[in-house]
């Protein structure tokens, strides 16, 4: 991924690490477009910023679709997508009124992230160079036990990125997938995990994507979640993790 000459769409940009993001990549020399459900907040980042921005709900069809039209009618060289949208709930499952939460959670964050990728893929591929990155987490491969349904996408996300990439073999996409580990943002109404400051996080990487060869962007403290299992101390972080949580 060029950082520095490319046409990026970040739907999911209006705050935490999609817009710090978004800046790191214009201030790189990309042009950036960002989409979000409030216009209201689109027009003052634009106003602020200077990005582009369109209107989306991700866990819409139909608002996916017209974003689409909309984003590649203005910017007909878009190379770039990073499907950023995600919501993150807690969730009690021994109470069955937490199957509302998991559905939206599933609309929101894995079909909403397939039906980005079937909406822009067809432009993309016709493109000289162009990537898509997917935003998986490092709960994809530890869950954490309060957010069961967040962390039962973010696996999705990952495994659907390692299936996609596979069949774009030999095209000119690249696919890429960033996991965050846990990250100063307003995911969850800003609460604390403990997580890693997000000028920090969108620095290691800005590093790691402009360094390049790599299919997975990730920074030193996803590490030991993204290798549990293999280094075998996934139980030991699940309970750590669920630790924290009482």
């Amino acid at each position: 991924m060029d950082t520095t000459n490319s046409t990026v769409f970040i739907p999911g940009a209006t705050s935490g690490i999609g817009l710090a993001l978004a800046l790191r990549l214009q201030a790189a020399g990309s042009t950036v477009v960002i989409g979000g459900r409030r216009q209201a907040l689109l027009d003052s980042l634009a106003e602020e910023h200077g990005l582009g921005t369109v209107q989306i709900d991700v866990a819409d069809a139909d608002s996916i679709r017209a974003a689409a039209d909309q984003v590649l009618a203005a910017h007909p060289g878009l190379d770039t997508l990073v499907t950023m949208s995600g919501i993150m709930r807690n969730e009690d499952l021994r109470d069955p009124g937490h199957i509302e939460d998991a559905l939206e959670t599933i609309q929101t964050n894995l079909v909403g992230t397939i039906r980005l990728i079937d909406a822009f893929l067809p432009h993309l591929l016709t493109r000289p160079a162009a990537t898509v990155m997917t935003v998986s987490s490092g709960l994809a491969f530890v869950p954490l036990t309060a957010t069961p349904t967040y962390s039962a996408t973010k696996a999705g996300v990952h495994s659907y990125t390692q299936a996609l990439r596979q069949q774009l073999a030999g095209t000119a996409v690249e696919v890429l997938e960033l996991a965050p580990p846990a990250v100063q943002t307003d995911l969850m109404g800003g609460a604390d995990f403990g997580g890693m400051p997000l000028d920090a996080f969108v620095d290691e990487v800005m590093t790691i994507i402009e360094a390049g060869g790599t299919s997975e962007v990730l920074v030193q403290n996803v590490q030991p979640l993204r290798w549990a299992e293999r280094d075998g101390t996934h139980q030991q972080i699940l309970e750590m993790m669920a630790g924290r949580e009482h």
